[in-house]
């Protein structure tokens, strides 16, 4: 495939509900989707970099620029045969995941069109259906927010994961617990805990949880190990997991039981590809966490065998009054999704919707 040409657009989505973490609370997302050209096939990349560097030191104003001046170029007029090619491509930029993951995972998609197959089974995917948690956000009160755990139990979601903070814990834990006490539920500090409070972390035990995500600084490994020590709760890398050789010292070191791969955060599906087959050698298993996104950037990677525990790829409408892929992803009322078996990513993007939630649009050539 030669890349002729590649266009970003950011488009702007608001939410169906507001989704707060410990780090803040959003309500419309600003999305950065890439198309790249290859001879007549197109395929589509999402850039799951946030409105504001807080998850992360990326965000949709550092990837957009880092896209036009030095990653797209990199690629302009090259002839690839797989998406696998796409890192060895962008290694001279240094960091910027989510922009190379967005172009990389264009690639496979596009790769995945022509050679008439299914991303997944491109990918390596095993199974042809998956199993969907939902992750619900700090809420005003905790009614509201066992109000929301009582739904999407409803909806047949076979994992619940509630974010969680220090204020919003084990009160909120110990509610959730007395009402529903056999259901899966893990919970979610994106980095909101210190190891001086330890002691506190402990009494998270008390409610069988499956995992504990994140709980210490988002970059570390060392201070995770040590926790982890300390717990009967597996706990659970997300943000610290950025490539496979990190991936290798958190299981060597103990940091953790459980890991969490996003595929656009770790740079593209070839490293992700990567820290699951670690994993898979070292019988540490693996999920695919959220990022709201759309339907372009969902549901592929979670076919790989080792993905063994729901994952947050729930339904469009859990987020989006319209997703811009049709059919929009469904939640079966058993918890899974049915994976499409047609070429690329399976699902059909709504250009016209597209371009009506475009607010910038930029198209370089080779």
């Amino acid at each position: 495939m030669k890349i002729e040409a590649v266009t970003l657009r950011e488009i702007h989505m608001p939410l169906v509900h507001f989704f707060e973490t410990s780090f803040g609370r959003t309500y419309s997302r600003r999305i950065l989707l890439v198309t790249v050209h290859c001879e007549g096939v197109e395929g589509w990349g999402e850039c799951v970099a946030g409105e504001d560097p807080f998850y992360s030191s990326e965000w949709i104003e550092s990837a957009w620029p880092t896209l036009t001046k030095y990653l797209i170029p990199a690629l302009l007029g090259k002839q690839v045969e797989s998406g696998r090619e796409c890192p060895a491509l962008l290694k001279r930029v240094t960091g910027h995941r989510m922009a190379k993951a967005a172009l990389e995972n264009a690639l496979w998609d596009a790769e995945a069109i022509q050679k008439q197959q299914p991303l997944w089974k491109l990918l390596g995917g095993t199974r042809n259906e998956i199993a969907c948690g939902v992750s619900i956000g700090i809420q005003d009160s905790v009614e509201q927010l066992l109000g929301k755990i009582e739904t999407e139990l409803a909806a047949g979601y076979r994992r619940i994961k509630v974010k969680v903070k220090p204020g919003w814990d084990v009160n909120v834990l110990e509610r959730i617990r007395s009402r529903w006490a056999d259901i899966t539920l893990s919970c979610d500090a994106n980095s909101a805990y210190t190891l001086d409070r330890v002691e506190h972390l402990r009494n998270f035990d008390q409610f069988n949880l499956l995992m504990i995500e994140q709980p210490l600084w988002n970059d570390d490994i060392y201070y995770h190990a040590r926790l982890q020590k300390e717990l009967r709760t597996a706990v659970c890398l997300d943000e610290s997991i950025i490539n496979a050789r990190v991936a290798a010292a958190a299981v060597e070191t103990g940091a953790c039981r459980i890991i969490n791969i996003k595929v656009g955060r770790v740079g593209g599906f070839s490293e992700a590809l990567k820290i699951h087959d670690v994993c898979q050698s070292n019988k540490i298993p693996v999920w695919c966490g959220g990022m709201l996104e759309t339907g372009i950037g969902r549901a592929a990677l979670s076919t790989l065998p080792n993905f063994t525990m729901p994952g947050d790829v729930s339904a469009s409408k859990r987020y989006w009054k319209e997703d811009i892929i049709e059919p929009e992803v469904e939640v079966s009322s058993q918890g899974f999704i049915p994976i499409s078996p047609k070429p690329g990513r399976g699902y059909e993007i709504k250009p016209e919707l597209i371009e009506k939630l475009t607010v910038r649009k930029e198209t370089l050539r080779a």
